[in-house]
């Protein structure tokens, strides 16, 4: 038998708050960033840099600093794909948190010219760090 209706939930459970929604992960954050920056939208792509950033980068530095990722965007085309998170390891400085991404038209041949990467502060932050375009070697 089924019960429905308020009254079948415990007294307990019927306090209880509906729980919050599950913040983004860095990598969602990373994709939602250069979605919004491919797309022009430079004030929700502002949004995802962290205080510090926005404080040394003011919108039109900002602006200036997307258009190499626009320029490879004209050549590409805006579709990405993730290629790979991990942690950068330098000696004698914090362990930082990364995402990169491709092209997918870059990824067609036996591998990408060109690395979208987004660094966070740590692991923890869901705010982006630095931004660049990295130029892979290929062989």
């Amino acid at each position: 038998m089924y019960l429905t209706g308020s009254s079948a939930l415990p007294a307990a459970a019927q306090l209880l708050e509906p729980p919050l929604p599950k913040p983004p992960s860095q990598v969602q954050v990373a994709r939602q960033f250069l979605l919004a920056v491919l797309a022009g939208n430079w004030e929700a792509a502002y949004e995802w840099l962290s205080p510090a950033t926005r404080q040394t980068l003011p919108m039109a530095a900002f602006r200036t600093a997307t258009l190499p990722l626009l320029a490879h965007t004209r050549h590409y085309g805006p579709a990405i794909d993730l290629y790979k998170l991990g942690y950068r390891l330098r000696e004698g400085q914090p362990v930082q948190p990364f995402v990169a991404f491709t092209y997918r038209a870059d990824t067609l041949g036996p591998g990408p010219h060109l690395q979208l990467d987004i660094a966070f502060p740590d692991s923890a932050t869901r705010q982006i760090q630095e931004f660049r375009v990295i130029q892979l070697v290929r062989e």
